[in-house]
C-alpha cells in the first residue's frame, strides 16, 4: 500500500527516479562471498537470492508498466486564466451558473479523461434556448434548442474537435439511462469573456445537459444542478 501511494504522489518529471528508488528498496542484495570459499550451501543460498531478486525485478517492471499506463490516461491542466468581472447583465446566473470573479484564477484543460463504456462524469444543467444561460447558439449546428429537447454539451476533450457533433451518447444516472444528442462544446480551454457569457472554463469531465435530460433521468427539479453519472457513445 505504501508503494502504491508513493507511485500516485510522484511528479511526472521524477517518476523514473522514484521507481528506481522503489526497486532499490525492494531488491535483495546478493551475498558477498569469497569465491575460493564458496560452498554448496552458499551456492544454494545465492540461487535463492537470485530468484528472489528476479521476482522483485519482475514486480518492478509491472509497476513501471502500470505507472506509465496511468500517466498516459491522465488529463493534466493546460494552464490558468484570470477572471474578469462581467459587465452588468452580461452573465446569466440561470441554472446555478457561475459568473467569473475578478482576479480569480481558473484552471483550463485541453483534454478529458479517456472514454470507455462507463465514462465517469459530472452532469450539469444548461439551457440551450435563445436567451438561456448557455449563451450563443450551439457550436455543432449554430442553432438554439428547446429545454424540452434532450441535448448536451461535452467538455473540450470529449467534444474532440467537433467529432462528436450530432452524435448520441447514453447517460446512466439515478438508476435510469437516456440518450441525448451532442450539440455543443463545454469549453475547458477558455472562459470569462463575452463568447462564454463571462462564465469560467468548464472542468474536463462535464456533460452539460438540457432540462429534458434531467427530467428523463427522473431527477426531482429541486435536485437539478450537479450529479455524478456514467456515459458512453450510443
Amino acid at each position: 500500500m505504501i508503494i502504491l501511494e508513493r507511485i500516485k504522489s510522484i511528479d511526472i518529471k521524477n517518476q523514473l527516479a522514484s521507481l528506481i528508488s522503489i526497486y532499490s528498496l525492494l531488491r535483495i542484495q546478493l551475498p558477498q562471498t569469497n569465491q575460493n570459499k564458496t560452498s554448496k550451501s552458499t551456492q544454494k543460498n545465492m540461487k535463492v537470492h537470485f530468484c528472489s531478486s528476479g521476482a522483485f525485478l519482475f514486480i518492478f517492471i509491472i509497476l513501471v508498466t502500470i505507472c506509465l499506463s496511468i500517466e498516459a490516461q491522465t488529463c493534466n491542466p493546460s494552464g490558468k486564466i484570470v477572471g474578469k468581472k462581467p459587465p452588468p447583465g452580461q452573465c446569466n446566473p440561470e441554472n446555478q451558473s457561475e459568473c467569473c470573479k475578478k482576479g480569480k484564477l481558473y484552471t483550463t484543460y485541453k483534454c478529458s479523461p479517456p472514454v470507455s463504456k462507463r465514462t465517469k462524469a459530472t452532469l450539469t444543467i444548461n439551457s440551450f434556448k435563445k436567451g438561456g444561460d448557455g449563451g450563443g447558439a450551439s457550436e455543432c449546428d449554430n442553432k438554439f434548442h428547446s429545454d424540452n429537447t434532450r441535448v448536451v454539451a461535452l467538455s473540450t476533450g470529449w467534444f474532440n474537435n467537433r467529432k462528436r457533433c450530432s452524435h448520441y451518447i447514453t447517460i446512466h444516472g439515478n438508476g435510469r439511462s437516456v440518450k441525448a444528442k451532442v450539440v455543443d462544446e463545454c469549453d475547458s480551454t477558455m472562459g470569462c469573456d463575452p463568447d462564454h457569457d463571462y462564465q469560467p472554463p468548464c472542468p474536463h469531465n462535464i456533460v452539460d445537459a438540457s432540462p429534458a435530460v434531467w427530467k428523463a433521468l427522473g431527477v426531482k427539479k429541486s435536485d437539478w444542478g450537479e450529479m455524478q453519472i456514467f456515459w458512453s457513445d450510443a
